[in-house]
């Protein structure tokens, strides 16, 4: 088994609790790691047999600009339903991040990880 890591990709998406923060959206930070038989891809050289790094960027970032949760927790089952629709993955880890929601705290991460089997 092979990962796929994602890192600091850039999210926009209507997230939040309180009145000011459902008035635009948010700019999330997401770190992505999916767990997948990459064992093709490295014998053939071919995009063909691999997670398209830039579809599955482009499936977390169009999923979340369609949404309008109140939780981060909401968001990222989601995001995570998303990619295992669309992709052969067997485990997905996802880390939220949103920063400057509290005073004198600079960022607020939520992290979940789920398996195939789950």
């Amino acid at each position: 088994m092979q990962q796929i890591i994602l890192s600091g990709l850039k999210i926009d998406t209507l997230i939040g609790v309180y009145d000011w923060e459902r008035t635009q959206q948010t700019t999330l930070l997401l770190d992505v790691t999916v767990d997948a038989d990459l064992s093709v891809a490295m014998g053939s050289d071919d995009v063909n047999h691999t997670i398209d790094y830039a579809q599955l960027a482009q499936c977390l970032k169009a999923t979340a600009a369609k949404q309008k949760f109140q939780l981060l927790e909401a968001l990222g089952e989601c995001l995570m339903n998303a990619v295992f629709e669309r992709f052969p993955i067997q485990g997905i880890r996802l880390a939220i991040t949103k920063p400057n929601i509290l005073p004198d705290v600079q960022t607020v991460t939520v992290v979940f990880s789920r398996s195939r089997e789950a």
